[in-house]
């Protein structure tokens, strides 16, 4: 279920190309605070990946509500 739910935040993704800056930045804008930024669009959403496992970790370990995102509501930490 956990995997399902990572999943379905990272397709509520939006990445774009910051031209300036020469990187990728993603974000998912339900979950204010969880970003990334990588030197190709790949390589930033593995990375998005990777910060929403640990702060789903975070939150867990805190004993913290996980957010609901489109119908998966994983609030309630199993235990």
């Amino acid at each position: 279920m956990l995997t399902a739910d990572i999943d379905t935040a990272i397709n509520r993704a939006r990445s774009e190309f910051l031209p300036g800056d020469g990187i990728w930045y993603a974000e998912i804008p339900e979950l204010p605070g969880v970003w990334a930024d990588g030197l190709s669009e790949e390589a930033c959403l593995q990375r998005l990946r990777e910060v929403l496992e640990d702060w789903v970790m975070l939150r867990l370990a805190q004993q913290l509500p996980l957010p609901a995102i489109d119908a998966h509501d994983s609030s309630t930490p199993a235990g």
